[in-house]
């Protein structure tokens, strides 16, 4: 394979607000790459845009424009429900933030792993899938005997183990983990993470980890993509962005990391401005405009792009365009 594993250019999605002829733009001109092997993750606030972005790169829902390729083939442009019955939903699988909600109630644990086994993968021989799904839940640490169990019979860190059964049982070539440890406790968090991690280890698997838990996501991705209001505002190795933050709004998500060591203390960067609306935004416009504590006249006049910081971080501010304030 030439090329990344996923490539997405100008992706965008578009909202109807009923009643009007005006437009909320979840997501707006949206470009990132992600590579065989690689974890990249997807962080910002509520209501930003991310999950309608996985959503996007899952085909669970249509795009409004731009391109979704995987392994160079365009995806975007295939309907979602051909998409649904066609060979490559087994390449891109899902791992939901609520296990309880994304599992089907009247199936048993074995039944939920099976199903894509049998939908997807062709296997309807019970004995092949019997083979399939023991192989898959030892991977995942799933009990033996829990396999004949409903998922209310089963704790919220067994219902997530099954979630990723069902989703690696395919061996898909990218691996869209949304919140996967989010409705968990605490205790089960890091178990679940530590899974993740072997997993990927251990099975060469792609990942695209959205996450609010920024601690997580600079433990368990290699890049990050920060999105805010429909557009990616800065990206990068996780370490570069992490230490070295650019963009403002970045700098404030990282400010609000809580820190063990009181000694370590950083100062926390409040936003406390008047954010634009994602309905119609105007387009000479910088999306943080109305947050940002460091903006400057021509925020007010052109939207900024992303910019080379390095050999690979990028950060969309004027602050570091050029020109006169």
């Amino acid at each position: 394979m030439s090329g990344p594993l996923l490539a997405v250019r100008e992706a965008r999605k578009r909202f109807p607000v009923r009643g009007t002829r005006r437009w909320v733009h979840a997501v707006d001109g949206v470009n990132f790459t992600i590579e065989a092997g690689e974890c990249l993750g997807l962080v910002g606030e509520s209501g930003c845009g991310k999950s309608t972005l996985v959503r996007l790169v899952a085909r669970l829902l249509e795009p409004t424009a731009g391109q979704i390729l995987l392994d160079g083939q365009e995806i975007g442009s295939v309907p979602v429900t051909e998409f649904a019955r066609g060979p490559l939903r087994a390449a891109i699988q899902m791992v939901f933030q609520d296990p309880a909600d994304s599992l089907n109630p009247r199936f048993t644990a074995f039944d939920t792993i099976a199903d894509p086994l049998a939908r997807l993968g062709g296997v309807k021989d019970r004995r092949t899938q019997a083979e399939r799904v023991a192989a898959v839940a030892d991977l995942v640490r799933l009990p033996d005997e829990l396999l004949g169990r409903l998922p209310h019979q089963l704790s919220g860190g067994q219902q997530q183990r099954v979630g990723i059964a069902r989703a690696i049982a395919l061996s898909p070539k990218l691996l869209i983990l949304d919140e996967p440890t989010s409705a968990l406790d605490v205790s089960v968090q890091a178990v679940i993470l530590h899974l993740l991690v072997e997993l990927r280890e251990r099975l060469g698997m792609t990942y695209l980890f959205v996450s609010h838990d920024l601690n997580l996501v600079r433990l368990i991705s290699d890049r990050v993509l920060v999105m805010y209001s429909g557009v990616i505002v800065e990206s990068g190795p996780a370490g570069e962005v992490f230490t070295h933050p650019y963009h403002p709004y970045t700098r404030a998500l990282i400010s609000a990391i809580p820190v063990a060591d009181p000694g370590g203390r950083r100062e926390r960067i409040r936003l406390i401005g008047e954010p634009q609306s994602p309905v119609d935004p105007r387009p000479t416009v910088c999306r943080f405009y109305g947050r940002c504590p460091e903006r400057f006249d021509r925020c007010l006049r052109e939207m900024p792009a992303l910019r080379a910081m390095g050999t690979s971080h990028e950060v969309a501010c004027h602050r570091y365009e050029g020109g006169s304030r």
